[in-house]
């Protein structure tokens, strides 16, 4: 099973979305996949139809409940939802009752080997003890930036926290999303290519209306908007992450 993070330490730039998206489209490629929805906010698990709830939340970030028993099925064959709850505003704190709290996560992860071949973690907007979790627990980080100079510092302070924890190992895969190219200065910065210190990938999501609509048709885009440049899009980021993942992407 690969676990892949879908992360920022930023909020609002299209993690989640990303996170839905890729889900979708993996399991539409025949790969067995779950998206834990880690943010408390629930966005995930509002796009799928989903209530943003867990039994027992305690329990279950503790081991003493199986993740399986708090996984629901989606609308979508092949793709299941580990929903967010409430509880995970405190999952810090949660997390720092195990014995070994960076790995916790990990160790939880370690339950579902076999169940599936793609774990995506729609991770909260933070640098916590949840973060540390995260990245000792994947085998890659996708990580949405907006074009602007803000968005861009984010990228590096994540870099920066990386190689100070001596976790730089861990694949850092930064792409550009809710690119809107009417704006000058995301013109200037899609055009110019600053230095990221780890390379782009190729694929970069549009801003786009169809996006936007998630929320009203709480679906992934390729779900109701198939033909549009955002399902595009997303089906290109797909393939680049299947191919780096080694999971293939038809």
């Amino acid at each position: 099973m690969k676990v892949l993070a879908v992360y920022s330490i930023k909020g609002g730039v299209g993690k989640t979305t990303t996170a839905v998206n890729l889900a979708y489209l993996a399991a539409g490629a025949g790969r067995r996949t779950l998206l834990w929805d880690l943010d408390p906010q629930g966005a995930s698990s509002f796009y799928l139809r989903i209530r943003a709830e867990v039994a027992k939340p305690r329990k279950l970030l503790r081991g003493k409940r199986p993740l399986a028993g708090a996984v629901k099925g989606s609308d979508y064959e092949g793709l299941d939802l580990l929903p967010a709850d409430p509880a995970y505003r405190r999952m810090d704190i949660l997390l720092d009752e195990a014995k070994k709290p960076t790995v916790q996560l990990r160790r939880l992860i370690e339950q579902l080997e076999g169940d599936y071949d793609l774990l995506i973690l729609d991770c909260p907007p933070s640098l916590t003890l949840v973060s540390e979790n995260v990245f000792r627990a994947v085998d890659a980080m996708l990580v949405p930036v907006i074009p602007t100079p803000l968005s861009l510092r984010t990228l590096h302070q994540l870099l920066d926290f990386l190689a100070e924890e001596s976790l730089g190992e861990v694949p850092v895969w930064p792409f550009y999303a809710l690119a809107d190219r009417r704006k000058q200065l995301h013109r200037e910065i899609l055009d110019s290519r600053p230095d990221t210190r780890v390379p782009l990938l190729s694929t970069v999501i549009p801003y786009h209306s169809e996006v936007e609509r998630m929320g009203l048709r709480r679906a992934p885009v390729a779900a109701y908007a198939a033909k549009s440049p955002a399902a595009a899009a997303y089906v290109a980021l797909w393939r680049e992450v299947a191919e780096r993942l080694g999971l293939g992407a038809a």
